[in-house]
């Protein structure tokens, strides 16, 4: 049916589904652009590594002679940029709602910039400690920004039958930027002079000034304009992104959706200061339909799970680890095997994604990582590396080489776990699940958690594996596989099906189902039916009128 004003509105379970704009090459191309910014994660992670083991790094932070970092130096300079991350995503989530979700992730670019040129001024004259570390800093705080507004950018302009499939192509760019790092690194390892450490650190400028140069000619999202009150830019933008004239039917039902549901949002969530915009995320309480203290429990415990899998031991200190085994001959070859299995696994969720779910592959995700981590731990306590001889020279080295072989197998078997499932489960999930009110807030908060875990795991790994402390080594696994099972439980009780819904549509199914309901909800009618019939059934206009003229301070 179609109103006076040519917005169709729509009154059956099948229509509320099927009014949506064919998916387009255009709208592909401009999602897998976006999701560029995961490669900004990746590098930075994978990089540091490398200019930490560099002689010519070590001997200007140490002194001359110097053959490694002190544990103190070494933690300090690999943690500061989660710290940068933590407060930028928090930042971000302010300037996303003010300036847009694609000029934040452009400033995000430009402080970034700002921070590798703080790195690459280390040298003789210049404390490089002091610069590298304030470098990364600065860097961390752009990483923030684009490391959640990205997500949020993605989720709201993705067509929905592709949504889950488009949002893990960030998780995807994560791991090719990991890639990148390692290969790198390694170019530039047997350099004598200050390329060994400054050319991984130059690179970065190229992620920054392609993902910032390319967002100026895409266009914002389509949710914010209408949260601005500027509903003709919201149709032009979705225009762009649909590839469908504006008077369209696909682009107008999908305005009238998302200006009804702002305005059945604003209803629940009216306008506030900017503290009470903060306080938004945390009211309701976890009993409620419409809470959302219970949706912003859910995206911060999404992303701490997902730390909590133990991958960031893999790929932060699978080097260490594998070289005490005494059996590993090129432990640098192994972990690149590693990042290869990464890099591999991670497609497939683009596809599982959308034809089985988000909750369900978290579930079998979770599963699977449990099953690897215990084994490894297992091999390890009874016949692997835990158990060490000496040879002839006098190193350690493993009793089983077998066992050791079996545990590096379980190994990548996990990483293809994670990185088909909880990799970019846990992202795609965190840019669904808040209305948008407080989407940009919650989603920041959701990525500010990502990085505050994985800072307290980068800190507390080394006292749990490190020979002068815990001395876990193969036992660690049992401490990751008992978290991958409190992965597995908290899914299965906690975690709703999003999957082929619209973000508006989320909201709704959140609303009147539990997650273990969630995947048997289907739509009954459209929040333009709901907020805009007339009693001639057409669409009413003052809703838009409404919209634009109150516009929005979130």
């Amino acid at each position: 049916m179609t109103g006076g004003d040519g917005i169709r509105t729509l009154s059956t379970a099948t229509d509320v589904n099927a009014i949506e704009a064919p998916v387009t090459w255009k709208a592909y191309l401009i999602c897998a652009f976006a999701s560029f910014g995961g490669i900004f994660f990746g590098y930075d992670s994978g990089y540091i590594n490398g200019v930490n083991g560099s002689i010519n790094f070590i001997e200007q932070v140490e002194g001359s002679g110097a053959t490694a970092l002190t544990s103190s130096h070494q933690s300090l300079i690999t943690s500061i940029l989660s710290a940068g991350t933590f407060f930028g995503a928090l930042l971000g989530a302010d300037f996303a709602e003010i300036i847009g979700r694609k000029w934040t992730v452009i400033m995000g670019c430009g402080i970034y910039i700002i921070g590798v040129i703080v790195q690459m001024i280390t040298g003789p004259s210049v404390d490089p400690l002091g610069a590298i570390v304030a470098g990364r800093l600065i860097a961390g705080i752009g990483v923030g920004f684009e490391s959640a507004i990205v997500i949020l950018y993605m989720s709201e302009i993705s067509p929905k039958k592709v949504r889950g499939a488009l949002v893990a192509g960030y998780q995807f760019c994560i791991t090719i930027g990991l890639l990148l790092a390692s290969c790198v690194v390694y170019a530039t390892q047997n350099r004598s002079d200050t390329g060994a450490y400054r050319i991984p650190i130059a690179i970065q400028f190229a992620w920054a000034i392609i993902l910032g140069g390319g967002l100026v000619f895409l266009p914002d999202s389509p949710r914010y304009f209408v949260k601005r009150g500027n509903i003709d830019k919201a149709r032009l933008a979705l225009q762009r992104l649909r590839g469908q004239p504006a008077d369209s039917e696909y682009i107008q039902a999908e305005v009238a959706e998302i200006v009804a549901n702002e305005e059945y949002e604003r209803q629940l969530i009216p306008a506030t200061s900017w503290f009470g915009s903060w306080a938004n995320c945390f009211k309701g309480g976890l009993g409620h339909s419409k809470s959302n203290l219970r949706r912003t429990i859910l995206g911060t415990s999404l992303q701490m799970m997902q730390q909590w899998t133990g991958v960031n031991f893999i790929f932060y200190y699978s080097t260490p680890f594998l070289q005490s085994t005494g059996a590993i001959d090129n432990p640098f070859l192994i972990s690149l095997i590693f990042t290869l299995v990464n890099v591999c696994s991670t497609p497939i969720s683009f596809w599982t994604v959308e034809k089985f779910g988000r909750r369900t592959i978290l579930l079998w995700g979770a599963l699977g990582m449990l099953v690897c981590q215990f084994l490894v731990a297992i091999i390890g306590v009874t016949v692997g590396f835990n158990k060490l001889t000496t040879n002839a020279a006098g190193d350690a080295v493993a009793r089983n080489i077998s066992a050791v072989n079996a545990q590096i197998a379980f190994i990548a078997i996990f990483i293809f776990f994670f990185a088909s499932t909880w990799g970019p489960g846990a992202w795609i999930l965190i840019g669904e699940i808040f209305p948008l009110p407080i989407r940009s807030r919650g989603v920041g908060l959701s990525t500010a958690s990502n990085w505050l875990w994985n800072t307290i795991i980068a800190v507390i790994t080394p006292y749990m594996v490190g020979t002068d402390y815990g001395n876990l080594r193969s036992s660690v696994f049992f401490i990751w596989g008992g978290l991958c099972t409190c992965a597995f439980v908290y899914t299965y009780f906690l975690v709703p099906e999003t999957k082929g819904l619209s973000l508006e549509q989320v909201d709704k199914m959140m609303e009147e189902s539990t997650p273990r309901t969630s995947a048997k909800w289907r739509p009954t009618k459209t929040f333009a039916e709901a907020m805009g019939r007339t009693a001639d059934g057409k669409l009413d206009t003052g809703v838009l009128a409404n919209v634009e003229r109150k516009g929005s301070i979130y």
